[in-house]
């Protein structure tokens, strides 16, 4: 059992924190001065609120799920609430196009994971999840063919601890690959820019990018 806070109370993190929660987590979900508290309770579990700064304080794994685009500098303004934490960040940093979807990369040749590692030095910067529309990050099984779940980071350590939470998301093992530091992230990151193409020919149907062998 883990405390896990939980960074955005949009879909992303609204969808993780029920599903965590329900695993028998403790979960918290920070909360933007105009965000309100709209989780639904989770079945098995209990969801508490708090403020971004609070929430990273006092939980031991904390998951970005805030824009991307403007992550960077709202998690660097939480440099001592998160030293020493596991920061496992599942955002995209893109610029939208006309269509409101993403249309290129905040960081191109770079990635939002590195320069969150730069910036947080005493952080474990974990980047997984960002591949796949948000249902399938807590229901994987649903899709027709297994999913890939991808894991970029420095510490072997602080994988192990993701890898352990991807599992009670319903991830299996041989759906997770591990590829490499945080540099990799980048590779990773570059694969969102698939997606806006996938969605305007099939609308938001839940799919992943995924690897198959």
């Amino acid at each position: 059992m883990t405390s896990i806070g939980i960074l955005g109370a949009g879909r992303v993190g609204t969808n993780l924190a029920r599903a965590l929660a329900a695993a028998g987590h403790h979960v918290t979900v920070g909360l933007r001065e105009d965000e309100k508290a709209s989780t639904p309770p989770a079945e098995g579990g209990v969801i508490r609120y708090a403020d971004h700064a609070t929430t990273a304080l006092t939980t031991d794994v904390v998951i970005n799920a805030t824009p991307g685009d403007s992550a960077l500098e709202r998690l660097t303004a939480l440099r001592p609430e998160l030293e020493d934490k596991i920061l496992i960040d599942v955002s995209n940093a893109t610029i939208d196009a006309a269509d409101g979807l993403p249309g290129d990369l905040c960081y191109p040749g770079n990635s939002l994971a590195e320069q969150l590692q730069a910036a947080l030095p005493g952080t474990r910067i974990v980047k997984t999840l960002n591949t796949m529309l948000f249902p399938v990050m807590t229901a994987p099984a649903a899709l027709a063919t297994p999913p890939t779940a991808y894991l970029s980071g420095n510490d072997e350590q602080a994988k192990k601890t993701v890898t352990a939470l991807l599992s009670d998301l319903g991830w299996k093992h041989d759906w997770i690959e591990d590829l490499g530091d945080i540099a990799t992230a980048r590779a990773a990151e570059a694969m969102i820019l698939t997606v806006p193409h996938v969605l305007r020919r099939n609308g938001f149907t839940p799919f992943a990018i995924s690897l198959t062998r």
